[in-house]
């Protein structure tokens, strides 16, 4: 795909070429192509039709995932998110080993141990990875949806954004049903406190797992705060914070 790479910048079309703006910038790209009725009926783009069926079938899973965690997510992520996750459940599809080219679905692909695996470590928020900003151990257990942490030092395994004086984390476990469109979410209490450097010890643990069919995907919030006059304002819209996934079963 060219680049635009001027002191003018144009969107539209002009003569075979269409010009466009992207979130990487300015692009350019040939007009023309195939028409939609021969997509659809010839045989010679049947891959095509296949592609396109499972692409579909992603984004639909996609969109399911971000509705069902839309209260964490809404606190948690960035302009790439969608297509970032989209891409993931591709990789999910894939694994489906049992449905023929075309009618793989991401359902399927997350009954397998390496499907699951491909959505643990998924970070909602890409510009604020739990692995940039969480230097501290801690244990999560699948059976609760509890995670724990113990001599967590704030002001130390946290790396905070500039101008923070508080942060909070919350423990949720997210159910989702792909084949049956449904979910559940179950959410621990928040945890806030200063960011300081003296050593805590505490548990995040959601009242019970949310019951159901599919999968069962664990999740660990963080957000960072500055306090005024006594009130808390969420830092920078929330760019720096975290929404990961810690585990899928």
């Amino acid at each position: 795909m060219a680049k635009q790479d001027g002191i003018l910048k144009i969107e539209g079309t002009l003569e075979s070429l269409t010009f466009y703006k992207s979130t990487d910038g300015y692009r350019v790209r040939k007009k023309g192509g195939v028409s939609r009725n021969r997509i659809l009926h010839d045989p010679a783009f049947i891959r095509t039709r296949e592609n396109v069926s499972e692409f579909g079938e992603c984004a639909t899973a996609g969109k399911l995932f971000r509705q069902a965690a839309r209260s964490l997510i809404s606190r948690a992520k960035d302009g790439k998110l969608t297509s970032r996750l989209t891409s993931v459940l591709s990789k999910v599809k894939n694994n489906d080993l049992v449905s023929p080219r075309g009618q793989r679905s991401v359902a399927k692909g997350l009954e397998t141990a390496q499907g699951k695996s491909l959505l643990k470590g998924f970070d909602f928020n890409g510009k604020a990875t739990m692995d940039s900003v969480l230097r501290s151990d801690k244990a999560l257990d699948t059976a609760t949806g509890a995670i724990s942490f113990s001599g967590f030092k704030a002001s130390e395994h946290l790396s905070s954004p500039s101008g923070a004086t508080h942060y909070s984390m919350q423990a949720a476990v997210l159910q989702i049903d792909l084949t049956g469109k449904t979910y559940g979410l179950s959410a621990s209490e928040i945890q806030n406190a200063a960011l300081a450097p003296e050593a805590a010890h505490f548990s995040l643990e959601p009242p019970g797992l949310p019951a159901g069919n599919g999968v069962l995907i664990y999740l660990l919030l963080i957000e960072f705060f500055q306090e005024v006059n006594g009130v808390q304002y969420p830092l920078k819209n929330g760019s720096h914070n975290v929404l990961h996934v810690l585990e899928t079963a």
